[in-house]
């Protein structure tokens, strides 16, 4: 019954934009909408959609000629002007025919795009932008234009959830300001696929603990082992050329002191944000988080090894209280500033033991002890392109100027640390620890 629907409003609107031949539609979207349609309907195969849906518009497939009676009289009814436009009257009329059999959040954020649509009328392209669930900036703020007007009921107030859908509503108000974004999760988040980045990664990271645990018989500062640096993961200044180390260094730990505390906030923090915003946007931000903490070493402490995740726990936890801050009023989650506070604790001390480890007299000089350096790396990159990624639930990065300016002074950071690295050493004549 749902997708009944939204079949037919979103027939109605193509048939409407068909009829009329306009050109403004975004030409990726069509071929793919249209194919998309006639699977549902039954009139052509899943196969059929893997093989044609990113063709091109000139040669994306017509309606079948038997049903073309049927659509145009549709149009007829609904778009008698053959504008390309239904009115948000006739869209509203629609709604109360059949919103009875559409979710009551989905149907709410219908309703608040047509009450937030300046111009009295709705296109095809802003259906499009709801139902693919990637919109515009424009359409976002029609969006929330509209939802202001609505009266509906805080998803706080709703009863007989099951498990799972309050473990969905709490971390949708962990993580987002809007009322009208958080509905808008709570009907469309399905569990598949699981927070798998951050999992797989925590997973890893006690696998790699573990191992070296028993082959050093050492859990408690592991770091003080002789062979602690003698594993290939560990970034270490004389073997930067081994560019894998400026990522792979996540996976080794100074003591379960050091893995206890990253690993707890990776996960508080780590998957809510992922159920959220998915592997790939939170998976970036941790990366990018990553390969900036060793960088910033190799540029700053350049006789130091690397060691842990902070860099990219960092970058995501900076995000998320920076994205906090900045939606204050709109965060309902409990005991904001309690735990904002903890949150902020928990950072200090693990901080606070990654400097005092630093400058503590190494167990095997000349080596130093691991930097904390990343920690700082992941901050920044946590409050540029976190704060984006977080900023912007369900909306295209790539319209975004402020993740294109943070994105591109990242690439510059990046670029600029890899020269410093080929030459920097050899002409400040840096004297480097010997190799493990």
């Amino acid at each position: 019954m749902h997708f009944s629907v939204i079949t037919l409003l979103s027939l109605l609107l193509l048939l409407c934009l068909l009829h009329s031949k306009a050109k403004w539609l975004h030409p990726a979207l069509c071929p793919t909408t249209i194919i998309f349609l006639r699977y549902k309907l039954g009139e052509i195969t899943s196969s059929s959609v893997r093989s044609v849906q990113h063709l091109p518009l000139s040669v994306s497939p017509e309606f079948p000629r038997g049903k073309h009676r049927s659509y145009s009289s549709m149009s007829n009814e609904y778009d008698p002007e053959n504008s390309g436009f239904i009115s948000t009257e006739r869209f509203r009329d629609l709604l109360a025919t059949h919103g009875s059999e559409l979710d009551p959040h989905k149907l709410e954020v219908l309703l608040a795009l047509a009450d937030g649509n300046a111009d009295g009328k709705i296109c095809y392209q802003d259906f499009v932008n709801l139902m693919s669930n990637k919109r515009s900036n424009s359409f976002r703020r029609a969006i929330l234009q509209g939802s202001r007007q609505l009266k509906g009921c805080s998803l706080r107030d709703e009863a007989g959830l099951g498990l799972s859908q309050r473990l969905v509503r709490h971390v949708a108000y962990e993580t987002l300001p809007r009322e009208v974004d958080r509905k808008w999760y709570f009907d469309s988040y399905t569990y598949c696929p699981p927070p798998w980045f951050i999992l797989a990664i925590t997973i890893a990271e006690v696998a790699v603990f573990m191992y070296y645990g028993c082959q050093m018989d050492r859990l408690v500062l592991q770091v003080s082992s002789p062979s602690f640096l003698k594993s290939p993961l560990p970034y270490h200044p004389q073997l930067r050329a081994q560019a894998w180390r400026y990522l792979s260094y996540i996976f080794m730990h100074t003591g379960i002191e050091h893995l206890s505390l990253n690993m707890a906030m990776q996960l508080l923090v780590g998957v809510p944000l992922e159920m959220v915003h998915g592997a790939l946007r939170i998976g970036l931000v941790y990366v990018c988080g990553v390969l900036a903490g060793s960088l910033a070493v190799s540029v700053t402490d350049m006789t130091a090894p690397v060691v842990g995740s902070s860099g990219g726990v960092y970058a995501l936890v900076s995000a998320h209280l920076a994205n906090v801050v900045m939606n204050w009023s709109g965060m309902k989650c409990q005991f904001k500033l309690f735990r904002m506070a903890m949150a902020l604790v928990c950072m200090s001390v693990e901080f606070g033991r990654a400097v005092w480890l630093r400058f503590y007299p190494p167990a095997f000089p000349p080596c130093p002890n691991p930097s904390f350096v990343a920690h700082l790396g992941g901050v920044v990159v946590g409050l540029t392109l976190g704060v984006v990624v977080l900023q912007n639930y369900e909306q295209r990065l790539q319209e975004q100027s402020l993740f294109w300016i943070f994105f591109c002074v990242y690439t510059l950071f990046v670029l600029c640390a890899v020269f410093w690295n080929i030459f920097a050493y050899s002409l400040l004549d840096v004297r480097l620890p010997p190799p493990p």
